[in-house]
């Protein structure tokens, strides 16, 4: 598997972005998988169904299967949050794996940037940042695309993606 990650402050259009690059890589043939990084409590359970009842009930794994999908929920209870290697260890395996968020780790990246959010460029502060999709161009010397110029994008990301060692 190949590892890129989209990385930019909230509000940048990632998850945007994200949505129209996963199909132009899909109709190239690239099988694709994302891991996405909450800052927040989430919940993908409802209250009063089985899975949420199971969980408040103490299960540490919970896994809902149907005909159409299946999902883990893990229950960490205190322990530490799981860093992107243990994450991507439960991935099947892909061509590409897109990561938003986890901006920290040092697999390579796409910096999302949009002017009006009036947040300071990462690049500068991050040698694991390959190339800028932004509304204005950056400062030195990195490649770099419009926001909205998807194949562009699409190319930089199959360019800049790295094996994962996993």
């Amino acid at each position: 598997m190949r590892v890129i990650g989209l990385a930019g402050w909230s509000g940048a259009g990632k998850t945007t972005l994200l949505s129209a690059l996963i199909p132009w890589l899909k109709g190239r043939g690239v099988s694709v998988s994302t891991i996405k990084h909450a800052h927040h409590a989430f919940d993908v359970d409802k209250p009063g169904k089985d899975s949420h009842t199971h969980r408040l009930a103490g299960a540490g794994q919970v896994l809902v299967s149907s005909s159409m999908r299946w999902a883990l929920m893990t229950e960490l209870r205190g322990a530490p949050e799981p860093g992107l290697a243990a994450l991507m260890a439960h991935l099947d395996p892909v061509e590409l794996v897109i990561v938003e968020g986890f901006k920290r780790d040092p697999h390579p990246k796409i910096e999302v940037h949009r002017v009006a959010n009036g947040k300071p460029w990462m690049h500068p502060e991050d040698p694991a940042i390959r190339a800028v999709a932004s509304d204005v161009p950056p400062p030195g010397g990195l490649p770099h695309v419009a926001l909205d110029d998807i194949p562009a994008i699409g190319a930089l990301a199959l360019e800049h993606a790295a094996s994962w060692p996993g």
